[in-house]
């Protein structure tokens, strides 16, 4: 049974409770109990607004939410029938009509004025009187329709949020505005995801989480039981569905979440939020230690996921959101509500705000007091599936917090906003993306692209493996390009190791490709001459009969220096195929098939980058760039090179990325703009192979990488003579120029 929040007549010193000074003592607490705040007790509220104005972050905010709450209140309560897709202005408005209930909740608590509760009331009247008219929304190609919105998934967020605004007013109502909103509003929209929409209400999906929360929240407020297990436990509340299974399903022991960082960012709102009520009305469930504190391990994944302050874009993401936005903000000040950790205020420093709640409160309390540490980014795998087994995002970092990421995609395929990328990497280098990833292929919220949804070269395009730095085979998508194919295999990490200065991450998948086993090993590796980690990259591909390889890197910058020969295509600019991505590539130049080590130099965010690369049997190298077939120009142009072997039926790709040198545009000055690296070559066995990266003082970087990945296996390679040897399933070998 979930714990009624009890306040006494001498806690409360809100307006309605004075306005019921003249009930009999029994009558004024059994009111109180059933439309008191639940979501955060009286108290709490009580000790914010006594103390807010103490702490600048938490006045910022609260002079913030005010100003837009009272141009609203001038306007008045718009709430119109709704017609339109994302970004339209119905859409737009019923969006900014949750933010404003619950903003103005907030501020009655804090400010004790009675015209910002009137204010919630009277928008809520006002969706009581629209909502029991409305059918399901007008437009839009969503499975599931809502009727605020064109997808299901805006009105449980609108749920989530106007709850959280009806309960900080519910106890200022009068008994008929309170039972016309408690049952035109909310228990009708609780109806429509659980009854009307049961099979959408218990899939384990962010959609059905939002859903969950939003249903469990209204119960809460409500004091309504039976939907807060039904947001529990599913729609037939038995447990095969609901907010502790998807806790189950979706998040791995290391709180990453399947869908991706993106997703995760995104669906750690309701998570949090919902978390926080459950934690406030029925203490004895410890849902923030469920699953080994999962839910607040999710918070600090998604923060360790990120560069720069942007979420790390893989899968159905957008490059744009970073670390401030709304979720994250809301997961970092309840998180910090429940553990204190100092290392959350600097990310909150990052953010710039917090919210308007006691969390936030105790946030803007911890920054003022200078209770801040840094946040320690480091390198660390973060295991994928239920029970981490499904593979793993490797995440390697030198430098610190604006140093070097090295990205590797081990991950399972992330449901239907998962890409065909597996085996996929990126990197980030002073603050800026240098091999990219497109993320998605979406405008969200503006509606001249298709309402704001992701587009039709989402799947084109942005899924398709070509458009990612992985191999593709014989011109294919991994997996066809079914995602629910693709769901049911899981990758392996096969190594992690983070020994100093050779960090490496390994991946193999055997289920991309029929017929394809291709094992990929990554690593950032420090040298005492060079200036910046290298890393290098070995792609080994078994086929089962000669194939087609193209082996891409996305990168961003400008060309520096092309070394290879190449055919130019300045006129009838070639299209490289017809699809699984290839439409919508443009052919720049191509070189002949050649086996000897070739480079290309780019130069991004003031400093420069050499890429070498071969491969064990003659490849073509093509500069290309995406936009082709794009007659509506949804595509941003985004250039790449890809490597091509045809003909071979096994593969070994290997290069080496440098980052050096420096260039000030402002006092026109260059330094170290030519690679440190003087040659790169490889040599393989029987079972294993290895990368030599020699600089141009004659020493040299050896990395074996053996076919067998097994802890225990030995293997030995002859290396210009020298036999190397190793146990596991890589190892480091440095030869200064002296001993060759």
């Amino acid at each position: 049974m979930m714990r009624i929040v009890l306040i006494s007549a001498l806690l409360a010193g809100a307006p309605v409770t004075q306005a019921l000074a003249h009930e009999p003592p029994s009558a004024l607490a059994a009111q109180t109990a059933e439309t008191a705040p639940t979501l955060f007790a009286l108290a709490d509220w009580q000790s914010a607004a006594e103390a807010g104005d103490r702490y600048p972050l938490f006045t910022a905010e609260r002079q913030r939410l005010e100003a837009e709450v009272r141009r609203a209140m001038a306007a008045g309560p718009n709430v119109p029938v709704p017609r339109d897709l994302g970004g339209g202005p119905t859409h737009e408005q019923h969006k900014a009509n949750y933010k404003l209930i619950a903003g103005a909740g907030a501020l009655y608590r804090l400010t004790g004025d009675r015209a910002y509760a009137d204010f919630a009331r009277d928008l809520l009247l006002a969706y009581a009187e629209l909502y029991p008219t409305l059918g399901r929304h007008p437009v839009g190609r969503s499975s599931v329709k809502g009727r605020l919105f064109w997808q299901a998934l805006n009105d449980s967020v609108w749920l989530v949020y106007a709850s959280q605004g009806y309960d900080a007013i519910r106890d200022s109502l009068s008994d008929a505005d309170r039972q016309r909103i408690d049952d035109d509003v909310f228990r009708r929209m609780a109806r429509f995801f659980v009854e009307d929409n049961a099979a959408y209400f218990d899939r384990i999906h962010n959609h059905a989480a939002w859903a969950a929360a939003g249903v469990g929240m209204t119960g809460y407020v409500l004091r309504d039981d039976r939907l807060v297990e039904q947001a529990l436990r599913g729609s037939r509340s038995d447990g095969s569905a609901g907010f502790l299974r998807q806790i189950d399903e979706l998040f791995s022991p290391d709180g990453y979440y399947a869908e991706g960082p993106y997703y995760q960012r995104y669906a750690l709102a309701p998570f949090i939020i919902f978390a926080r009520a459950v934690q406030a009305n029925d203490p004895e469930r410890g849902i923030f230690d469920y699953r080994q504190g999962v839910l607040l391990k999710a918070v600090e994944s998604v923060i360790q996921a990120s560069y720069g302050g942007k979420i790390i874009p893989i899968n159905d993401s957008i490059p744009e959101k970073g670390i401030d936005s709304e979720e994250i903000v809301t997961g970092v000040a309840v998180a910090f509500g429940q553990t204190s950790d100092p290392r959350l205020l600097s990310i909150v420093r990052t953010q710039g705000r917090t919210l308007l709640t006691p969390d936030g409160l105790a946030i803007a309390r911890g920054l003022a007091e200078g209770r801040a540490q840094p946040f320690d980014f480091r390198s660390m795998s973060l295991s994928d599936g239920p029970n981490g087994d499904r593979g793993a995002l490797a995440l390697i970092r030198a430098g610190g917090a604006d140093g070097q990421l090295l990205v590797m995609k081990n991950t399972q395929q992330g449901q239907g906003h998962g890409h065909f990328d597996r085996l996929n990497w990126l990197f980030y280098d002073r603050g800026a993306a240098v091999v990219t990833d497109y993320g998605a292929a979406r405008f969200l919220n503006i509606e001249a692209k298709d309402g704001g949804g992701y587009l039709d070269e989402n799947e084109s395009w942005a899924m398709s493996t070509i458009a990612h730095n992985t191999l593709a085979v014989d011109g294919q998508s991994q997996f066809g390009g079914d995602w629910e194919h693709a769901e049911q295999f899981a990758m392996t990490q096969e190594a992690f190791d983070l020994s100093p200065g050779f960090q490496v991450a390994r991946g193999r998948t055997g289920d991309a490709y029929p017929g394809v086993e291709m094992t990929r090993t990554l690593a950032l590796v420090e040298h005492p001459e060079l200036s910046a980690p290298l890393v290098i990259d070995v792609l080994r591909a078994d086929g089962d009969r000669p194939r087609l390889y193209d082996l891409p890197l996305h990168f961003a910058g400008h060309i520096i220096t092309q070394g290879f020969a190449a055919r130019h295509a300045p006129e009838g600019r070639p299209v490289l195929g017809d699809r699984a991505g290839y439409q919508h590539l443009w052919v720049d130049a191509q070189s002949e098939a050649g086996e000897e080590p070739r480079s290309l130099t780019w130069l991004q965010n003031d400093r420069f980058y050499t890429y070498r690369f071969a491969a064990s049997a003659p490849t073509r190298a093509l500069l290309v760039e995406s936009g082709a077939n794009d007659p509506s120009f949804n595509l941003r142009r985004e250039q790449a090179l890809i490597r091509r072997m045809d003909g071979q039926a096994d593969a070994v790709f290997y290069g080496v990325l440098e980052p050096h040198g420096a260039y000030d545009s402002r006092a026109e000055t260059v330094e170290g703009s030519t690679s440190r690296i003087r040659s790169l070559t490889h040599v393989e066995g029987d079972d294993a192979v290895a990368v030599i990266v020699e600089l141009v003082s004659g020493s040299r970087i050896i990395m074996a990488a053996a076919d067998n990945a097994g802890p225990a296996a030995t293997h030995s390679l002859n290396v210009a003579g020298e036999i190397l040897t190793w146990t596991g399933p890589h190892a480091r070998f440095d030869r200064p120029e002296t001993a060759r």
